[in-house]
């Protein structure tokens, strides 16, 4: 019981933002897009076509680019906007949209319901990691120099991070052991004073 009470307080949550209005921006959209978005009828970035407001996310590439379509994965040129508030946003191609593997470490680009994915961006979900500059497997494959130092990983950041998540994990798990115990209790008090 209370697991069925969770998870459709989480799915009615994942719908509720996820749904498009005139008021709100589409999901998968840049903030810095909204005027763009904002008129009844759209251009794609491209010039190519027009499409109303209606038909975005409408999970029907009309649009070459994939202008229409940033929130599904109707689009294979397609680009979709992770916010991540928290940590670092990020675009991903709209073909990771839905895919029941959550990219944003928001979890927006799982918004159907069908994964429900934790929001670990406070937790340093998505962290940018350092750039180590490798070179190319060629590049590699063919030098004979091995003066160049070895890069180094800190692990001691990501060591700390993987503890916040543990505790997060736990704490978690503990409110819905707490809320379960409750429920069971309320039962069993009920059944008493009905009979």
């Amino acid at each position: 019981m209370a697991t069925a009470l969770l998870i459709s307080y989480l799915c009615f949550f994942r719908l509720h933002f996820s749904y498009s209005s005139p008021l709100r921006l589409p999901i998968g959209v840049h903030p810095l897009d909204e005027k763009y978005f904002d008129r009844n009828v759209i251009k794609c970035s491209d010039g190519s076509k027009s499409f109303t407001r209606d038909r975005i996310n409408d999970n029907f590439c009309d649009c070459p680019d994939g202008t229409d379509e940033p929130g599904t994965s109707a689009c294979p040129a397609g680009k979709f906007y992770c916010r991540n508030i928290g940590s670092t946003p990020r675009f991903l191609f709209s073909s990771h949209v839905n895919d029941k593997i959550c990219d944003c470490c928001d979890g927006s680009d799982e918004y159907d319901g069908t994964v429900i994915c934790p929001n670990t961006c406070v937790m340093g979900g998505n962290v940018a990691y350092q750039t180590i500059n490798y070179g190319s497997l060629a590049s590699r494959a063919g030098s004979g120099d091995s003066t160049k130092p070895k890069p180094k990983i800190n692990t001691e950041n990501s060591t700390q991070k993987l503890i916040g998540l543990k505790v997060l994990v736990f704490l978690q798990l503990a409110i819905v052991v707490v809320i379960a115990f409750r429920l069971i209790i309320c039962r069993k008090t009920r059944r008493r004073y009905s009979h």
